[in-house]
């Protein structure tokens, strides 16, 4: 999986310039250089930047000593005959997030590790849909030698019950019975391998329409605006303090925007999210016009030099010409102060809620122009294959997955990892 927020390049999370190439120190011109004074040239040195007060000096009598008597092999191992072992570095870099004190072999170790964390995760936040979907399909295999339409239409039950919706499942099977009419699907093995390839061309064809990445952004264009829709009990707030903690974490800086000022619960728990994650919050009294609030939260970002801005909206669908009003009104207001702005408008739909969030989505996708979704409590429902049928019927990316309470249980969405997590692999 990677960094969770890729914009930055590599570089730039090292903002101390350790990672410059050290310049060599220049001998004086020989006509400043005192009478009798030798020329001097230095060999090329990493000076680390100043961090506090200057270095201790070494006493004089130390040197003088040093001067009198050298050293010779024999007394430098009896004095430090732990020479060989280096002194551990009290460094406050030593637990810097950036991974400054790690070599590169230890940064893509831990790397590799936290992507192996986050994978059984997936794995265990979708076991309630493998498990629902590999019985059910095991049991319409179950003593079959051959593929007959009364197999088909079982398995058409199964992919529907999961969720997956009919439109997809109709798709789904109609690819599959061209196989089997052209002899390229024959067996079991090869019927459940084209399913699964089938459910992830429809994943990753979803990919090529709003936004899948926020590299397509230039990265000198700052803040990077992202807009969080979506009705009220659908994870909304908590997905907006869970993408601030996570992208923070990897050395952006982050501001929150509470733009919902029609519900004051709303500023309340963005407040606490806010407090928890230590991010930023920028809001005003319930009532206040939320482009305004957008307007000012966008002066605090630019001000701070922040480089994400995440904006909550309001949740509510019951007058949608009021809502499309507000949400057009705030996004020329972004796009006045921020070039391309909103980068991300993002929906948050509850996969718990099936169809019926596939419904919400599809009255957002008239009024908010939406560019990819956050699919929460994934962790929380056997019928998973909601994320099938937003991702064909809306043809928008899924660019996050909510697979549990904590504060990191918010993961970038790959199509492949799921559909496998899916089958059991």
């Amino acid at each position: 999986m990677g960094l969770f927020w890729r914009r930055k390049s590599g570089d730039e999370f090292v903002r101390l310039g350790l990672n410059e190439p050290a310049k060599p120190v220049e001998a004086p011109p020989v006509d400043t250089q005192p009478e009798g004074a030798k020329q001097v040239t230095e060999s090329p040195s990493l000076v680390p930047p100043a961090s506090g007060g200057a270095p201790t000096p070494i006493p004089v009598e130390t040197v003088q000593r040093q001067v009198e008597k050298p050293q010779t092999r024999a007394d430098s191992e009896i004095s430090n005959p732990v020479r060989e072992k280096p002194v551990v570095s009290r460094s406050p870099f030593a637990t810097s997030v950036l991974g400054l004190n790690l070599s590169m072999e230890e940064l893509k170790a831990q790397e590799e590790a936290l992507e192996q964390e986050f994978s059984a995760r997936f794995r265990r936040a979708v076991a309630a849909t493998r498990e629902s979907l590999s019985e059910k399909l095991d049991t319409v295999f179950a003593g079959r030698k051959q593929i007959d339409d009364e197999l088909l239409d079982q398995l058409e039950e199964v992919l529907i019950a999961a969720d997956i919706g009919v439109n997809t499942t109709l798709a789904v099977l109609e690819t599959v019975r061209r196989g089997i009419a052209r002899k390229q699907i024959n067996d079991m093995e090869a019927l459940k391998t084209a399913l699964k390839s089938e459910l992830l061309e429809i994943l990753k064809a979803s990919e090529r329409e709003g936004v899948a990445s926020e590299t397509t952004v230039a990265e000198s264009v700052a803040p990077y605006v992202m807009m969080i829709v979506g009705v009220n009990g659908v994870g909304k707030t908590t997905t907006i303090g869970k993408l601030a903690q996570r992208i923070k974490a990897e050395g952006n800086d982050v501001l929150i925007c509470a733009a919902d000022t029609f519900r004051a619960a709303a500023s309340d728990q963005l407040a606490i999210w806010a407090d928890r994650t230590g991010v930023p919050l920028i809001q005003q009294k319930q009532g206040t016009d939320p482009a305004a609030v957008l307007f000012d939260s966008l002066k605090a970002a630019k001000a701070r030099g922040s480089d994400v801005l995440i904006v909550d909206t309001a949740g509510r669908l019951h007058n949608k010409s009021n809502l499309m009003a507000e949400l057009e009104k705030m996004k020329r207001v972004a796009a006045k102060e921020v070039d391309g702005a909103p980068h991300e408008t993002l929906l948050v739909v509850d996969a718990v809620t099936g169809q019926n969030g596939l419904e919400q989505a599809r009255q957002f996708l008239k009024v908010a122009g939406v560019t990819g979704i956050v699919l929460t409590k994934l962790d929380g429902t056997a019928k998973g294959g909601i994320a099938v049928a937003i991702a064909k019927e809306l043809s928008l990316p899924i660019r996050y997955a909510g697979i549990g309470e904590k504060v990191d249980d918010l993961v970038v969405f790959d199509p492949e990892q799921y559909v496998n997590s899916l089958f059991g692999n």
